[in-house]
């Protein structure tokens, strides 16, 4: 029997050893055994039910837990050949014979309880059992095809599985198992695949629904022969543990584990590490491996043997971390390191005839799970295997390995190829050391088995693990260093720890690996009287009146549970002594404690957080916390939603920063529980601290459910006295916000209350004799002084003598304070009287002044009252504006991550290379999508028709001809009505009609480019070359810049382009758009913004297709929408999957609205609408009043003429409907949001400088909404420009190849610059082609792209373009508010584009040999898709129109003179233009 037959056995033995460690023990010789007519292949155990699966050749069993026979099934021998494609009955089949059916997989299928069995008959195809019943078969076909087949037919290849789920792009999920499988000479040459375990739509049971993959490729799988050995799953991750060969002719095995995303449907993130084990990697080929957590992370224990000798085999590990650390470094370094780890190559690429490294790229790439344009699948180069060392080497073949963990001791298990079963465990002896194992004794030896008479192939044994039950002392127990068995202390025997009572005593269990056992060194006293004892222990002290020699009273201990829950009977045992003398009942007293689970624990949260000694549930049933016994089958493992019984406090102010007590219940069992906070959708801080258990949780928030600020209208009193202790009292609105913690009241900065005086409070005296004192400021005290001065002076001065003539102190009183503040002196004089001086001078003057101030005062208070309120509004705005971009980035990633699964499902809507070309060429044509050469439609009458086609094939051959071209071109630009829209067409004709031969056009392009280079050079204005498309070569250089970068599209930049158009859209439709001015409230454009602060909330309709079932569509949309933005949204989210060009437009669909029983048809514009004047609003939701959850009936209005013409009445109708809708638009102006003459009168109003500074304040505000849709969409800018502007990823060839032809041509002439070459370079791509992709996404993706939308995108546009200049952009205030958006990263995009520039100079060139291989691969794959006879046709219009003119030319070269051209020509016009002549 092969070994790896051998391996899955014992391996399978083992963990049923490991599993009967927690059951009955076993005596040696009463071990439980299978034995199987035909060899085993394959053992599996349901963990549900204890069942046991045995795989054996041609035979299924159902054994129970005690390996007894339940149920079998036979699957062979069957009728069958090598060669054979089932059924047998088929004439594919020959020379078939009765052949055995080795088993080669079995799972279990828990979902449905079925079990998975595959087997080596059929081309190695399925079929499903019951795991109750293996006899009956749930499913079982084998004329579904190759599809099917999933195991091998060769008996050395072994096939694994592990069980997992898929999700399709429609979002159903399926039960799938991933199998890897070795290569067999007959086999499917799929490594890893998906089967899917039902039937959907095409897909059948077990067919393999993944077929992208180089995992799976054919030509490569023969060489490197994988031997694979287990598969399992882990945190989102899928890993398959093999042995392989590099793919040379050296035939060495390597082991590798590979990893890749479970939700990875296409494999891009599979990813293959090598393993060394042991010194020098001598034990080089796994055997077997096994999975666990000997600690608090898991590990990859791994037996492997030398690929060339079985001498000897080693058990090394490999902490699963280690792996994916490894992993990630791996993946990390090809997508961003040029597969480099520290300057050494890292990554291999497998499965591959590349030998040049394809890790040349720089993405910034935050996910792991790789995408369809990054590489894959990678490997670890040798240098970088994950190493380990052999932690033990045991001679002979190891097979197996599984590993259990007793009393934190891991323990593992070892099969040989002899059968035989070795337990291990760490080792701490000082003999041993810290090695990691350390043999404690042979469970299992070859002669136990032999001994029955069988081969261990045909056999399945359980065993004990442990037999500490044999060990009759303390010494014999603890000396085996057996982590399974202790000595139990007080009962006296050997047992597992948890068998022993009172292990958690300490002392109680005895396990050491000094081996030390109790041992009795004195007690005390050393001897006892019987007299002293019966003296001791009196009869009078027992609870009953029974003395019985000595008074032996009866004692009662230890009662067993201690715990009583309240409401389930429960029965205590107990340890009594002096119970035998007593013959009489007795009733024992000692203490237990009784407890009732629903007291305090009202909620799942409290009752989940009891402890667990209690053993409390939450039953769901009774809602109630409950024993657990008391419970049996509503035990709820999960607890309900939080319920949210009250905040506080209820109100906040809006810039948030205050504490919130949230109550309620089920609000998490730990701190940690709590994952998350938010209130209206903006994040929240957890104060751990606060927490408390399912009735309280605190939290910092920015926005509360009420936002309102407090205000203050007024503050009495005004003034107050620096001395402090004035009560001011605050009257306001709003003033109950926050709780009193959160508030903080200052004056002048300083918290409240040092100025706290008033004017009344306030007392002042000129010596003795108080003053009046008028008013109070923060820095003066006026004052009326005594009209006549004191006769009493100061305390201080009044030991002096009083001199009317010396002066007076001025003493200020606040409070208990006293201060003497200057001196006050009064002076006579007598030369001018009083009277006359003061109504002649002083009078007046005052007046003067009191106005002055009076005047000045009002205006600074004015000015600065303004400044103050300015300034407030400013810095309210930079935090709104910085909280809106943090939380709208937050929404929109978490919007966009739809998206972004859509993307892993390659449900980018890329249009097609003939859409693709249609729309770059023609769309801008003034017929638009009606261009002939979109449709392809020609008016050619049916007889002509053949005529016509041999024509217009004659003159694709005269095209052909360089001369006949050149002169065309040039005749045709030397006409002063051939204009540049005519030009541009003629280009884009010219085209499709060589798109044939694109490397005879790339000719025809350098050509005319020479010349055209040379113009410029010569009239001293090179710079100016390719700046427009003033000449068809031009539109000819970004016609042919477009055919060689749509590869590159699909490949590298069009996903970050469509990630990039679906955010504007998403963050352009969050806000109200006008559908009359085309205007929004989130957009990058200054000029598309719309000004007016618009109320609107967000509705999110519950939406029924008609006719296509009962399954409703949640679409968020505002009530400030039009119906039809309400359309436009519901088309999109109903059929998200189909591009754009194949929903319905929203013209073709109704939307009803049934509120009740009856339902309403929204329409935009109907009787209800609201009417201001001659203008009339366009109906809104909030004009129809539809609520939140609304339920929305869309369905498909069928306009065709077929109907029509059958049904006049029909036809009426929709003519009244017609008739109606005009007379609502007749006489009337139509708007949305706002109103256009409002706009107008805004913008011609001439008011005050105030009116006008203000309006303009107003609109700077709204201006920074610009800044919160920028900083929002930053990531995704920054995306693209990567995208396009890094020479470390794949750059296409023709963008080196015509790179390299400007500088070999700026060589050339002295006047030419290397700036200069710059612009060239920036006129041929960035702005020929990357500017015009960007602002027309719809040219590259099947999308319909909104006037706001494409406003934004210009914004981008610009940015870009200005990016790619060298010109430095000299900003001002007055710069347009498009350039100051961008001003920041300006200077980061410029260098990007000059690093772009220098790394492709610095590329490898690219030959005209490859160059032409390229095109004519161009050529060959998608010429026969396009209209190129219609662009003949056009083509020989212009022909016609300017016929002699070519003529002239013709005739007036001599090379075309003898190619005949102008003959040529003549019989093709004669032909197309059916002419009779004389040719």
């Amino acid at each position: 029997m092969t070994s790896w037959v051998r391996a899955a056995l014992l391996l399978l033995c083992l963990l049923l050893l490991c599993l009967s460690a927690a059951g009955n023990q076993l005596q040696e010789e009463a071990l439980l055994d299978f034995s199987s007519i035909t060899p085993i292949n394959n053992v599996v155990q349901d963990p549900r039910s204890g069942r046991v699966y045995l795989g054996a050749v041609n035979t299924i069993y159902q054994l129970d837990e005690a390996l007894r026979e339940e149920a079998r099934t036979m699957t062979g021998p069957k009728e069958d050949a090598r060669t054979c494609t089932p059924p047998v009955s088929t004439p594919y089949c020959q020379d078939t014979k009765p052949s055995p059916n080795v088993n080669k997989l079995l799972l279990v299928h828990p979902s449905n309880d079925s079990l998975i069995v595959c087997g080596s008959r059929y081309r190695g195809i399925c079929s499903l059992l019951n795991l109750s019943n293996v006899e009956q078969q749930l499913y079982y076909s084998d004329s579904k095809g190759e599809r099917t087949y999933v195991a091998s037919i060769e008996d050395g290849v072994a096939v694994v599985a592990v069980m997992s789920t898929y999700i399709n792009k429609d979002g159903n999920t399926f039960n799938v198992f991933l199998v890897g499988k070795g290569y067999g000479s007959l086999d499917s040459s799929k490594l890893i695949s998906t089967r899917i375990l039902q039937d959907y739509r095409d897909w059948v049971v077990f067919e393999s629904i993944i077929e992208a993959s180089t995992v799976q490729a054919t030509p490569f799988v023969p060489k490197y022969l994988h031997d694979f050995r287990h598969a399992f799953k882990e945190e989102g991750f899928v890993y398959f543990l093999f042995s392989r060969t590099m793919g040379s002719t050296d035939n060495k095995n390597f082991t590798f584990v590979s990893r890749l995303c479970e939700d990875d449907p296409h494999y891009y993130s599979y990813t293959e590490l090598q393993l060394n084990c042991g010194p020098g990697n001598r034990y080089n080929k796994v055997q077997a491996a096994y999975v666990a957590s000997p600690g608090k992370e898991l590990v990859l224990f791994m037996v492997a043997s030398p690929d060339d000798d079985g001498a000897d085999s080693a058990l090394c590990m490999y902490p699963l971390n280690t792996i994916n650390e490894r992993l990630v470094d791996i993946i990390s370094a090809c997508y961003s390191d040029s597969g480099k780890i520290a300057g050494i190559p890292a990554v291999d690429i497998p499965y591959s005839y590349k030998t040049d490294e394809f890790c040349t790229s720089h993405i910034d790439v935050s996910s792991l799970c790789g995408a369809d344009f990054l590489p894959s699948p990678l490997a670890s180069k040798p240098e970088f295997a994950q190493q380990a060392k052999a932690v033990i080497i045991r001679r002979g073949l190891l097979t197996a390995v599984a590993i259990a963990v007793e009393n934190d001791h891991t323990i593992a298990f070892l099969g040989n190829s002899l059968g035989e079963v070795y337990k291990v465990r760490r080792g701490w002896n000082g003999m041993c050391g810290s090695g990691w194992f350390l043999e404690v004794c042979k469970v299992m030896s070859r002669e136990s088995v032999q001994g029955k008479g069988l081969g261990e192939e045909s056999m399945i044994t359980k065993v004990p693990v442990q037999t500490c039950h044999l060990k009759t002392d303390c010494q014999s127990c603890v000396s085996p260093w057996d982590p399974y068995c202790g000595w139990c202390v007080l009962e006296g025997r050997c047992t597992r720890r948890s068998d022993c009572r009172r292990a958690e005593e300490k002392n109680g269990w005895l396990w050491s690996p000094k081996q030390q056992c109790v041992k009795i060194v004195s007690f005390n006293p050393p001897n006892l009287s019987c007299k002293k004892t019966q003296h001791k222990y009196k009869c009078s002290k027992c609870s009953i009146s029974i003395c019985v020699q000595g008074a032996r009273c009866p004692q009662f201990e230890n009662p067993d549970p201690v715990l009583i829950p309240v409401g389930f009977k429960t029965t205590i045992g107990f340890e009594g002594i002096n119970l035998d003398v007593y013959q009489a009942s007795l009733l024992p007293s000692f203490t237990v404690t009784l407890y009732s689970c629903s007291l305090g624990r009202e909620d799942c949260s409290l009752c989940k957080n009891a402890d667990p000694k209690y053993r409390c549930v939450w039953c769901v049933k009774r809602k109630s916390c409950v024993y657990e016994k008391l419970c049996t089958n509503d035990q709820g493992t999960e607890c309900p939603d939080p319920h949210i019984t009250d905040i506080i406090p209820r109100y906040g102010p809006v810039g948030g920063g205050i504490s919130v007590t949230i109550k309620g219940s089920n609000l998490g069992i730990h701190k940690e529980d709590i994952k998350a906070i938010s209130v209206v959708g903006v994040p929240c801080i957890h104060q751990e601290n606060k927490y408390a258990v399912s009735t309280r949780n605190m939290m910092s928030v920015f926005y509360l459910l009420i936002l309102q600020d407090p205000i203050a209208r007024s503050v009495h009193p005004a003034n107050g006295s620096k001395a402090g202790g004035t009560v001011i009292t605050i009257s306001g609105f709003n003033l109950d916000t926050a709780t009193r913690e959160d508030i903080a009241v200052t004056v002048g900065g300083v918290v409240c209350f040092e100025k706290a005086m008033t004017a009344k409070e306030a007392q002042a005296f000129v010596g003795d004799v108080p003053c009046y004192v008028n008013a109070l400021q923060d820095d003066k005290l006026f004052l009326d002084p005594p009209s006549s001065q004191p006769q009493a002076r100061s305390k201080r001065h009044r030991r002096r003598r009083d001199t009317s003539s010396d002066t007076l102190d001025l003493l200020i009183k606040f409070g208990n304070g006293e201060w003497v503040v200057g001196s006050v002196h009064y002076e006579s004089n007598n030369e001018v009287p009083l009277f006359i001086i003061i109504p002649a001078v002083i009078i007046p003057m005052l007046l003067i002044i009191l106005v002055s101030v009076y005047c000045y005062r009002r205006k600074s208070q004015q000015a600065e009252r303004e400044y103050e309120k300015v300034k407030h509004q400013l810095e309210n705005l930079e935090e709104s504006v910085r909280d809106r971009c943090k939380k709208e980035f937050t929404d929109l990633m978490i919007e966009m991550e739809d998206h972004t699964n859509e993307l892993s499902e390659g449900r980018i809507p890329f249009l097609d290379y003939k859409t693709y070309t249609d729309r770059v060429f023609f769309l801008p044509s003034k017929d638009g999508a009606n261009d002939v050469m979109i449709t392809g439609k020609l008016d050619i009458p049916e007889a002509r028709k053949a005529i016509v086609g041999q024509a217009l094939n004659q003159f694709s051959n005269l095209l052909n001809s360089k001369t006949f071209l050149i002169n065309f071109i040039k005749t045709l630009e030397g006409r002063p009505d051939f204009n540049a829209r005519a030009k541009v067409y003629f280009a884009s004709l010219l085209t499709v009609a060589l798109h044939g031969k694109l490397e005879y056009y790339t000719d025809i392009m350098r050509t005319l480019l020479l010349e055209l280079m040379g113009n410029y050079v010569d009239s001293k204005n090179p710079k100016l070359m390719l700046r427009r498309s003033e000449t068809v070569v031009e539109r000819m250089l970004c016609n042919w810049m477009s055919i060689c970068l749509y590869q590159f599209l699909k490949d590298s930049a069009g996903e970050p382009l469509y990630k990039l158009f679906r955010a504007i859209k998403h963050q352009t439709e969050k806000g109200p758009v006008d559908a009359r001015v085309k205007k929004a409230k989130y957009t990058l454009n200054d000029t598309g913004l719309l000004g007016d602060d618009v109320e609107y909330c967000v509705l999110t309709l519950q939406v029924l297709v008609h006719g296509e079932g009962p399954d409703v569509t949640p679409v968020k949309v505002l009530n400030c929408d039009t119906v039809s933005q309400v359309k436009e949204k519901i088309i999109e989210a109903v059929y998200r999957n189909l591009p754009y060009s194949q929903r319905p437009k929203v013209d073709s669909v109704s939307l009803e609205w049934r509120p009740g029983s009856t339902g309403q048809i929204l329409s935009d514009l109907d009787l209800t609408s609201q009417k201001e004047g001659r203008w009339r609003r366009i109906n809104t939701l909030a004009h129809y009043n539809v609520r939140d959850n609304a339920t929305l009936v869309l369905s498909i209005v069928l306009h065709t003429q077929q109907n029509y013409d059958q049904n006049q009445d029909n036809q009426e109708e929709s003519k009244n409907v017609l008739l109606k809708r005009n007379a609502l638009l007749e006489d009337d102006k139509v708007f949305h949001l706002v109103r256009p003459d409002e706009l107008d009168e805004m913008k011609s109003k001439r008011g005050s400088m105030k009116d006008k500074s203000m309006t303009k304040a107003i609109t700077e505000i709204y201006l920074t909404r610009l800044l919160s849709v920028k900083g929002t969409l930053q990531q995704f800018v920054d995306d693209f420009f990567r995208s396009v502007l890094c020479s470390g990823s794949v750059v296409p060839p023709a963008i080196k190849y015509f790179f390299d032809f400007l500088d070999e041509q700026a060589l050339k002439h002295d006047n030419v610059d290397e700036e200069t070459v710059h612009i060239w370079k920036t006129n041929s791509l960035p702005l020929r082609f990357w500017v015009n992709i960007l602002k027309n996404p719809h040219f590259t993706f099947d999308v319909h792209v909104t006037e706001v939308v494409d406003a934004s995108l210009s914004v981008i546009a610009q940015t870009f373009m200005d990016a790619c200049t060298k010109t430095e952009h000299k900003l001002s205030r007055d710069s347009p508010s498009n350039k100051l958006l961008y001003a920041k990263e300006i200077s980061t995009y410029k260098k990007m584009v000059d690093d772009y520039y220098k790394g492709i100079r610095q590329m490898v060139s690219v030959s005209d040999q490859d160059m032409n291989t390229h095109l004519a691969e161009v050529s060959r794959t998608h010429t026969d898709k396009l209209n190129t006879q219609v662009a003949l046709h056009q083509l020989y219009q212009y022909a016609s129109k300017y016929y002699d003119g070519i003529i002239q030319s013709l005739d007036e070269d001599p090379a075309a003179q003898s190619k005949q051209l102008t003959l040529r020509l003549q019989r093709i016009a004669a032909a197309l233009e059916n002419k009779v002549t004389d040719l």
